[in-house]
């Protein structure tokens, strides 16, 4: 697509990620070659040609990462600014026999987490600084809002009595009555101000617990590293106001998931596993926590039975909590959900959703997909098989990242996608 018929948005996005990242790599003095392999022509700003070649060269240092991490996401956003701009592909995408995915939405720049009001408005996180909410008629989308503009990665939203809580890395915000207000959004109140300020792994998700709790992860602000592990690589949660914040679980390296069993309302998470031990280590996890206190290895030990070349000396595996599921390395396990709903077939009830929004940094790509975990209320008998698949071509060409999962009452599967702005609906009738 050329550069000047793409939208205004998209151009502005799209000159901001040039300028940041050519300010970013000079200062780390990256070689010619690499620049000129990232988008700096506008051929290459109109494809956002981000080759292996140029990432394996950004990303290898911890210092280089700190320093690349922030322009890097800009032009992520670029990349899904231009992508939105043309309407996904779903018909690529491979389901089970009975199944079907539509667009339900392509204009939500940067979609991540979302969560649903019972007046039937979908709201969404994005990476693009704004939240965004979809009034639903029925199936289908007959608004579109933005409530929040000019946040700090504002990936969580969670609605609760009434109101919409967003995550902004060291803030958690509220908008009260939100779903009357879509058109003049009221001035959020400040749940909390004092979360960690690092924008690495500092984007949230947030969701509210059976215990009426807020639950918000904290990612490791690193690749790997041992810091306050109170405060870093670990689940909190806090009442609704703020209030009585406290550890739920430590060890985690970088959770963007969290849901809780329909039966035993026990918590389970997703948590991305560390880079640089190679294409094959270590797994991102599927965890269960079925009470407060427990202890998931990081940056001891991952995936259950890594020890971290680092830091896993005197502290053995088998001290820590164990994944009830691996589910293969660098795929990016990020949004997750279980599945109650009356559309599917029985089979699925109870089921686990994982949306995988892929790989970075692997010499061959993984992920890009969704995936459907089946097990029993205490973790046992686990199995995982892939439910929707097909954002990642033949030639690892990418059009589509899955970044979040959420039933709707009426049964069907929504999926946000932030590569492509889009979010999609899956539904299911007999074959």
């Amino acid at each position: 697509m050329p550069v000047k018929s793409l939208p205004r948005t998209a151009l502005t996005l799209l000159r901001s990620a040039r300028r940041t990242v050519f300010a970013c790599l000079s200062r780390v003095r990256l070689s010619r070659i690499c620049l000129s392999r990232i988008c700096l022509s506008r051929i290459c700003l109109s494809r956002i040609c981000l080759s292996r070649i140029c990432l394996s060269r950004i990303c290898l240092s911890r210092v280089c990462f700190s320093r690349v991490a922030r322009p890097v996401a800009a032009a992520w956003l670029a990349i899904s600014a231009c992508n939105a701009a043309a309407a996904p592909p779903v018909e690529r995408i491979k389901l089970p026999p009975g199944f079907h995915i539509e667009v339900m939405s392509d204009a939500v720049p940067g979609a991540r987490a979302m969560t649903y009001s019972p007046k039937g408005i979908l709201y969404i996180g994005s990476l693009d600084g704004r939240v965004y909410a979809l009034e639903l008629h029925g199936t289908r989308v007959a608004a579109r809002h933005v409530v929040a503009a000019g946040l700090e990665a504002p990936i969580g939203v969670a609605w609760h009595n009434g109101a919409l809580y967003v995550s902004a890395v060291s803030r958690i915000l509220r908008f009260d009555s939100i779903d009357t207000r879509l058109n003049a959004p009221p001035q959020p109140a400040v749940v909390t101000d004092r979360l960690p300020a690092e924008t690495h792994h500092g984007a949230k998700f947030i969701a509210f617990g059976p215990d009426d709790k807020l639950y918000v992860p904290q990612g490791a602000p690193c690749n790997v590293c041992l810091k306050d592990r109170d405060r870093y690589a670990m689940i909190g949660r806090m009442n609704s106001d703020g209030s009585h914040y406290e550890v739920v679980a430590r060890g985690v390296r970088n959770s963007v998931g969290l849901a809780w069993h329909p039966a035993t309302h026990e918590l389970w998470f997703t948590d991305n596993g560390r880079d640089l031990l190679g294409d094959d280590l270590p797994d991102d996890e599927l965890n269960r926590a079925p009470h407060a206190g427990l202890d998931f290895g990081f940056p001891y030990c991952h995936a259950g039975t890594i020890a971290d070349p680092e830091f896993g000396a005197g502290h053995p595996c088998d001290g820590f909590a164990p994944p009830v599921a691996k589910l293969g390395a660098h795929v990016a396990a990020l949004g997750i959900r279980f599945y109650s709903g009356p559309m599917f077939p029985p089979a699925y009830r109870n089921n686990i959703f994982i949306a995988e929004h892929g790989s970075w940094n692997r010499s061959k790509k993984a992920g890009y997909r969704v995936v459907r975990v089946v097990t029993e209320p205490d973790g046992s008998h686990t199995r995982q098989e892939v439910f929707a698949e097909g954002w990642l071509q033949a030639g690892e060409t990418v059009w589509g990242r899955p970044a979040d999962v959420l039933p709707l009452p009426d049964g069907s599967l929504l999926i946000s996608d932030d590569y492509a702005g889009a979010v999609y609906r899956v539904t299911y009738s007999a074959p």
